[in-house]
């Protein structure tokens, strides 16, 4: 059998069309068909998704428009004051009565606190003790101050004799109580073996902010914190003024102060400490680790006398000045004499005698065989 195209036309007809082109058209128009009903739902589906997203809020598209009912109105400016409204005074006078109420309350509001209950210290310290009211607490500056500050006046002995602290000391409450219980129980027996009584105690130094020796820039001082006093004398009532550091006090009654305040006070500082208390003793309070304490006070012997620069008077018994040089230019002839005479006697030794002429004997070796 025989084929080719020319036959093969004649056998299937397509009337003008090629054979394959029919079907392609019918597919294409089902296809636009389709693609035009999914289109809308397609997008439905997208804008609500979108619309539903994280990004709803930032665009905004889920906002219900307003419409023109709902829009608000324009704000009403308001009216003018009338002419017969009471004037602005008014309102002042209200604001005045109000004013009352108010500084009565600011009192009240501003009322200092009640002042602490009085420390056991405080109550201990009586005017049969001591003269030494209370002061105010002390702050600053720095690190300065204390609680519970008196001012120590005078000390009352229990004959009811007054012993003044000149000029007055600014102390806590238990420096100033131990300074007391020392002036009476220690030195006024003390005092009483020299036949006297104490009228004052000389005080050198109490409060005062500062370093230690007064050094800028150094620990602060128990002086800065209340809590020291530095003594420098004792007046008796006859007139006499002891001092601490003179050494021509007795050295039995210095010793006898430096053991009654080393055993009261936790630091006692005095001459051949440091250099800086020669002149008086400084007494503190100072707590340490252990209760510790310092007690450096060397009491010195008093200076010997030094000779007088002037020779002394020539006494009466004394000789007259003639016989004195007569006698005093005898004496150079008598010393050669005797000079010459020991210089005889030395070489009459050195010299031999003359009736030995025997030669001198001679040290014979002896041979020694080993």
């Amino acid at each position: 059998m025989n084929f080719s195209a020319e036959k093969a036309s004649r056998k299937w007809p397509c009337d003008g069309l090629a054979c394959g082109e029919r079907p392609m058209v019918t597919v294409a128009a089902i296809l636009l068909m389709l693609c035009a009903q999914t289109a809308p739902a397609a997008a439905a589906r997208k804008s609500g998704a979108w619309s539903q997203g994280p990004w709803s809020d930032l665009f905004d598209e889920n906002r219900p428009k307003l419409r023109r009912a709902a829009l608000p109105a324009s704000v009403p400016l308001p009216k003018a004051r009338p002419a017969d409204a009471p004037a602005a005074e008014s309102d002042k006078s209200g604001a005045r009565k109000q004013t009352p109420a108010e500084t009565e309350k600011a009192p009240e509001q501003a009322a200092p606190a009640a002042p602490p209950p009085p420390s056991a210290c405080r109550l201990a310290l009586t005017e049969e003790i001591a003269i030494a009211p209370s002061i105010p607490d002390i702050h600053g500056p720095g690190d300065c101050g204390g609680e519970d500050p008196v001012r120590l006046e005078a000390v009352v002995l229990p004959d009811k004799h007054l012993v003044s602290v000149k000029p007055a000391a600014i102390l806590r409450c238990p420096m100033a109580s131990a300074i007391a219980q020392w002036i009476r129980t220690d030195m006024v027996p003390l005092v009483a073996s020299l036949g006297s009584v104490i009228s004052d105690l000389d005080n050198f130094d109490s409060f005062e902010c500062r370093g230690r020796n007064r050094m800028v820039g150094g620990r602060l001082s128990e002086h800065g914190r209340a809590n020291a006093l530095d003594v420098r004398a004792l007046k008796l009532a006859n007139g006499q003024s002891i001092s601490l550091t003179d050494r021509t006090v007795s050295r039995g009654f210095r010793e006898s102060v430096l053991h009654s305040v080393c055993a009261r006070f936790s630091t006692v500082l005095g001459p051949g400490s440091d250099g800086y208390h020669e002149d008086h003793i400084h007494l503190d309070l100072m707590e340490r680790r252990n209760n510790y304490k310092i007690c450096q006070w060397d009491v010195w012997d008093p200076l010997p006398q030094i000779a007088p620069l002037l020779p002394a008077e020539r006494p009466d018994e004394a000789p007259p000045r003639e016989v004195a040089d007569k006698s005093d230019a005898t004496k150079p002839d008598a010393a050669k004499s005797e000079a010459a005479k020991s210089d005889a006697a030395k070489s009459a030794r050195s010299e031999p005698d003359a009736g030995d002429t025997s030669p001198p004997a001679k040290k014979r070796r002896q041979n020694r065989r080993f």
